[in-house]
């Protein structure tokens, strides 16, 4: 049975093959395989988003991102949902963005939540939707364990990443990426690195919201050096490139994480990741086996210094066994299928 599913991504960042955030990569790799297996895939992203099927884009926000301008897109976006949902025959809505209540689609078609976010990031009430037939989905273990009583949860649908062909020669830096906010603790990652002296690669952005610039000034910034570096955004290749000749992964984060598809990433490049305690990364990084699990900067200093005792083989069949792009995919697909029947 050929399926119609209308995605709808978080309206404040381009989704593409390869972006910044895990929202819009998941999105990108479930719109690939919906066209890969026949079937259509209508997305509603901002503008400038590349997908593999029909991009219905909404405007990019020009400056900072503040409530005025929320208001304004997430009316585009309901405008969007609604012109669609009345002239397509749409078997399943999926909906990516933590905002995902301010544009929620009225009764009709079964609406499919994917909560990429820790749930006490979102309102109460969008975890205990009115809206018949709305289905809401953790991405992973922890993050479903982490619910509130009363929260309507469905079962998790983990994230996955593709392995790439071979592992190349390791080489010295330690390497961070992600978004540039505070959550991401990259203070602490550049800290750790200074204090055993490593080089350290730090690629990403700041997002035009107030505290996150602030933070890029007043905490990354003073913390470079020549040996501690901040490239900027990067993706595609020279992502690949740089994920899989790093001595290790860097994963600081303040927040607990509901996934981490960058570490994942690193793993099935091979290579090892140095993570907080932090969500879900103690059920992605095997301590001792793919990389370090730990508490604080000096520890992940410690730790940067015996990445070389991890070999990237067991980080890649860790991978490959545990994280498929193909599995998660395939999840999703046969989700689609089930609401629609």
């Amino acid at each position: 049975m050929s399926l119609t599913v209308l995605s709808v991504a978080y309206p404040f960042a381009p989704v593409s093959p390869d972006p910044v955030g895990g929202a819009e990569a998941v999105l990108a790799a479930v719109d690939a395989a919906l066209v890969a297996a026949g079937h259509r895939s209508l997305v509603i992203a901002q503008e400038g988003s590349r997908v593999a099927g029909v991009l219905l884009p909404v405007p990019a926000v020009r400056g900072e991102i503040d409530d005025a301008a929320r208001e304004r897109v997430h009316a585009v976006v309901r405008a969007t949902i609604s012109d669609v949902l009345a002239r397509e025959r749409v078997d399943a809505v999926h909906l990516h963005g933590i905002d995902f209540g301010a544009y929620l689609p009225p009764p009709g078609p079964p609406a499919l939540v994917t909560l990429h976010l820790p749930l006490d990031w979102y309102p109460a009430d969008a975890l205990r939707p009115a809206r018949p037939r709305t289905f809401l989905h953790p991405v992973s273990p922890s993050q479903a364990r982490a619910a509130l009583p009363g929260a309507a949860l469905e079962s998790p649908i983990e994230n996955g990443v593709a392995l790439p062909p071979r592992a190349p020669t390791k080489r010295c830096y330690a390497f961070a990426l992600g978004r540039i906010c505070p959550e991401k603790g990259f203070d602490d990652a550049l800290d750790a690195a200074r204090a055993v002296d490593a080089p350290l690669l730090l690629a990403g952005e700041a997002f035009p919201y107030a505290e996150h610039q602030a933070h890029l000034r007043n905490a990354i910034l003073p913390r470079l050096d020549s040996r501690r570096r901040w490239l900027g955004a990067v993706a595609g290749a020279r992502k690949r490139r740089l994920l899989a000749g790093a001595r290790c992964l860097l994963v600081p984060s303040k927040a607990p994480e509901t996934s981490s598809l960058v570490a994942m990433e690193a793993l099935a490049a091979g290579t090892p990741v140095i993570a907080y305690r932090a969500g879900a990364l103690p059920d992605i990084v095997e301590d001792g086996v793919t990389g370090y699990l730990v508490d604080g900067p000096a520890e992940m200093a410690a730790a940067i210094g015996r990445a070389g005792e991890i070999g990237s083989a067991a980080c890649r069949a860790a991978a490959g066994a545990r994280f498929s792009r193909e599995r998660m995919t395939d999840a999703y697909l046969a989700r689609y299928a089930e609401l629609a029947a």
